[in-house]
This record gives structure tokens, C-alpha cells and sequence, in this order.
């Protein structure tokens, strides 16, 4: 069921030929083409002639052994290297100002709490990051060695290291700060040392409930605790850096007048900060959406306005409760819609397909995924299985020059005429290899599949979307093989906690 029928030009059906292809015009490396060795893809016609024979189980594919180094290397990305540096850098600074040898960072620790959590805050801001995105992509796209554009993408994918650093190097310092106080209590106000030692608490709070484990397995916790526990650390940070800043030490009296207050360093520090937490909640809206109901397994969302590739959307049932991240499907800025594919996993999601809504809450400034820096390379494969496909398939509408490896079950029956309609009318055979899982009795051999489409597109680096199991062993492959290759970035958690999840 949907709430507004979707106009036939919005429908299709997905006929896809085999993929023995030739080389288009429009190429102009002069490698010869790779033959892809695959069987072709059944017609997804809905009036196609099914097969009366039953499909043949494949046999287990040998998966590629990746070396101990190639582990390391994947395992010590650069989301780890950006949270080693700045919390050594952070933490020397603390054991220097401990030892009496900085006398600056005893002086004022206030700067290094705030000036971390100003950091912290920015890495996760949506407004910075598009910012940040459309530098890159305006400056560097194609042109720059092959090196520089990898390094771009990698850093803007996990500038999440520096958000986990700073945040816990912000605690510790405020940790520090509080200490010295207490230790010289007989200056300070019991309303200042009572606030520090709350606002500590609840920065606590906050971290714990941001913790991979905590996200990953109750999210709407996450959601809830890091973001109320998060505001409540804002407003409890300004009430303790104003009552430091108007107590006067020197003569135990609430004497500092408002031009001294706003002289500090801290209260600016502080303005910032809530500058970074409220601009992107201004760009909230609650706005009309079809839902589509293709499947049990999944809601397909429609909402007006285009949008370019690489986006996602975040959307709620309600104004400030959990919010919930899905790619973006857009035919580009000029089109008149733009879809969301939200497969059914939680409470959130199967509310959609159990009670769809007419209105929902978004936020209209959309964030960027690293899948956003696609614009950087001149050619790219995007691989993806099952609803992961929300996010791969603007790339591949919105540019020729990417290829799409797409694994799952029964495609059509699950996700409707709507998608497999702009694929068919976006997504020519010559760059398109759609795997039916059930169709063809198991899951493809990815690594060799991905390799030779690699090898006859010619391409510069690969996207991935995937579970977590999958995501890891098509890495692992890639970097074994040599290929540059970029997928889903689950911070610090294990296996077991998401080899059966797939990433929004």
C-alpha cells in the first residue's frame, strides 16, 4: 500500500542482458576490455517466463586469506590514526601540565576542555561536513595524482577519530581542571566545584552512551542518551564556565563584571560549541512523504526535491527523539523526487511498513557520505547487497562513469517497480551486473566478480556497502588484490555484534 500512487513514469521493469559487454565510445584509456565471467541476469520483467528448472546451488566460494599485514592495515584505518595522534598530543600535554613543567595548561585548562569538545562537535556537524565535502570535490576531483584523491576520501570518511579523541581528551582535561579546584577548594565557591564535578558526570554519560557497542546494538539508547545527556553537558559547561568567570578568587566575591566574562576565552569557546549543536537542528522540517510498500522486508520513501549523489537523510517520527540515517536515491538536483529504501531491522523500521506515515520529521540539509567524494575519481565501481543499494545507486544514475555490482534476493518482488524503474532508465547493461541470489542458487564468488569488472572498467577505486561480514571480507580481498576500496566504517565493534546487520 502507499499513500499517493506513484506516477507510471516513476515505474519500470529491470531487463537486464548478459554481461559480456564491449568497450562504449566513450572510453579513451586504451587497455582492452576484460570479458566478465558471469551467467547472464533473468529478465526482472515482472511478464518474464520463469525458468521451470530449479536453480543450482553453487558451490562455497574459497574466500581470498588475507595476511596478517593486510589485516593490520585495514584494522589501524585512519579513523584509529586521527584518534592516536590526538589523544597522545592531548595526553602529553596533560602529564606536562600534571608535572608543573606547562604552566600555561594548569593556568588554563578551561581552553584545552572546551577546545576539545569544540572539535569534537565540528567533526559531526552537518553544515561543516558538506562544507568540507564540496571543498574537496571542487578542488581535487580528478585531476590530482591517484594517491592524493585516496588520502581525501579516507580522511573525510574518519574524521570520526578526531570527534572519540577529542571528546574523551575534552573529559579528561575537564577532569584535571576539577581536581585543581578541589585541591585548592578553599578558593572556590561550592556552586562552582558542585557543577564541575555534575557536568564531568554527565560528559560521562554522554561518552558511555557513544561507545560502538551501545550504537550498534541499542540505538534508539544511543540516540536518546548521547544526544539529551550531550545538551544537558552544553547547558551545564555554561553555567559552570559563567560562575568560574564572574567569582573572583582573589577576593572570594561574585564581583567579575559581563565585559570581563565575555573577554575569556571559555565563554567563546563555549558560544561556539552551541553554535556547532543548534545550526543544524534550524534545518529541521516535518514534511509530506509517499510510502510504498513493495515487500514486507521494505518501505521505499518518496519525498519532493532532487538531490545530488552521495547524500543521506536522516528522519524521525518526532521532532528531537531518534533520528535514523538512509542513503539518498536522486536523479539528480533537477529531479522532482528523491527516495529513501529503509529495509526492515527495528521498531523504527517496521513502524514504517506496519503504520506508514504521511508526515515525518528530516532534516532538509542532508549530510554527505564518503561515498559523496565519487566525484573525485574519473571511473569507480560501486558494490553493494540488499538495501544497501539506497546508497549506491545516485553514484551510478548520476554518472556514467561508475559501474554497479548489485547482490541480492529476488530484487524485483522486494523492492518494487519503483526502484528497479530508475535503474532501467539510469543504468545501462554496459555497466551494471545485477546478482539474484536466489535465482541463481547462492551468493556469487564477490572477489571474482569485483575483479573483473575492476580490471574492464578500468577503474580507479571501490565503494562498498555491505553488512558488516560482508563489508570486511570484500576488503579484505580488495587490499590483498591491490584494489583501493572504501566501505562502511564500523568503528571498534566485533563481528558477533553485526555480522547480521546491515549499515543504513
Amino acid at each position: 500500500m502507499s499513500h499517493a500512487p506513484y506516477g507510471d513514469t516513476e515505474k519500470g521493469t529491470l531487463e537486464i542482458t548478459p554481461t559480456q559487454v564491449t568497450v562504449s565510445h566513450d572510453l579513451t584509456n586504451e587497455k582492452k576490455p576484460v570479458e566478465i565471467d558471469v551467467s547472464p541476469v533473468q529478465s526482472l520483467k515482472k511478464d518474464a517466463p520463469v525458468s521451470s528448472k530449479p536453480p543450482v546451488r553453487l558451490p562455497k566460494h574459497e574466500k581470498i586469506k588475507a595476511s596478517n599485514y593486510v589485516l593490520f592495515i585495514i584494522w589501524y584505518n585512519a579513523y584509529r590514526r586521527f584518534f592516536t595522534v590526538v589523544f597522545t598530543l592531548n595526553f602529553i600535554g596533560l602529564g606536562l601540565a600534571i608535572a608543573d613543567t606547562w604552566p600555561y595548561a594548569k593556568k588554563y585548562p578551561g581552553a584545552f576542555v572546551l577546545g576539545n569538545l569544540n572539535f569534537a562537535v565540528l567533526m559531526r556537524n552537518e553544515v561543516f561536513g558538506r562544507i568540507l565535502y564540496l571543498f574537496v570535490n571542487t578542488c581535487f576531483a580528478k585531476w590530482t595524482p591517484l594517491w592524493f584523491r585516496l588520502g581525501c576520501t579516507s580522511t573525510l570518511q574518519h574524521l570520526g577519530g578526531i570527534h572519540s579523541s577529542s571528546a574523551i581528551s575534552g573529559m579528561a582535561w575537564f577532569i584535571f581542571m576539577v581536581v585543581n579546584q578541589y585541591n585548592a577548594r578553599h578558593l572556590y565557591s561550592g556552586s562552582i566545584l558542585g557543577f564541575g564535578v555534575f557536568t564531568v558526570i554527565l560528559l560521562f554519560i554522554t561518552l558511555v552512551a557513544g561507545l560502538p557497542w551501545v550504537r550498534n546494538t541499542h540505538h534508539n539508547i544511543f540516540e536518546r542518551n548521547h544526544r539529551f545527556f550531550g545538551w544537558s553537558s552544553l547547558i551545564s559547561t555554561w553555567i559552570y564556565t559563567l560562575l568560574s568567570n564572574i567569582y573572583d578568587v582573589s577576593d572570594g566575591r561574585w564581583d567579575h563584571t559581563f565585559v570581563y566574562v565575555i573577554r575569556q576565552q571559555t565563554f567563546w569557546y563555549n558560544l561556539g560549541m552551541t553554535v556547532f549543536i543548534v545550526l543544524p537542528w534550524f534545518c529541521t522540517r516535518k514534511v509530506r512523504v509517499d510510502v510504498e510498500l513493495p515487500s514486507p522486508k521494505v518501505a521505499v520513501l518518496r519525498f519532493e526535491r532532487g538531490m545530488q549523489q552521495g547524500l543521506l537523510a536522516r528522519i524521525s517520527r518526532t521532532a528531537v527523539m531518534e533520528y535514523h540515517a538512509f542513503g539518498i536515491i536522486s536523479e539528480g538536483t533537477h529531479a522532482k523526487y528523491h527516495y529513501l529504501i529503509c529495509g526492515v531491522q527495528g521498531d523504527f523500521t517496521k513502524s514504517l511498513v506496519n503504520d506508514p506515515p504521511k508526515m515525518i520529521w528530516t532534516r532538509e540539509l542532508k549530510f554527505a557520505g564518503v561515498f559523496n567524494t565519487s566525484t573525485l575519481y574519473k571511473r569507480g565501481i560501486r558494490i553493494c547487497t540488499g538495501t544497501g543499494l539506497g546508497a549506491a545507486l545516485s553514484t551510478c544514475i548520476q554518472s556514467r562513469n561508475w559501474y554497479l555490482i548489485w547482490i541480492g534476493s529476488d530484487q524485483e518482488k522486494t523492492f518494487g517497480p519503483t526502484i528497479s524503474g530508475l535503474i532501467h532508465r539510469h543504468v545501462g547493461p554496459e555497466r551494471l551486473l545485477l546478482w539474484d541470489s536466489k535465482e541463481r542458487g547462492g551468493r556469487p564468488d564477490t572477489m571474482k566478480i569485483l575483479k573483473e569488472a575492476y580490471d574492464y572498467w578500468q577503474a580507479e577505486v571501490v565503494f562498498i556497502t555491505s553488512n558488516y561480514v560482508g563489508n570486511a571480507e570484500i576488503q579484505e580481498g580488495c587490499k590483498t588484490l591491490g584494489i583501493p576500496a572504501f566501505g562502511t566504517l564500523w568503528d571498534f565493534v566485533s563481528r558477533a555484534v553485526c555480522s547480521s546487520r546491515n549499515p543504513r
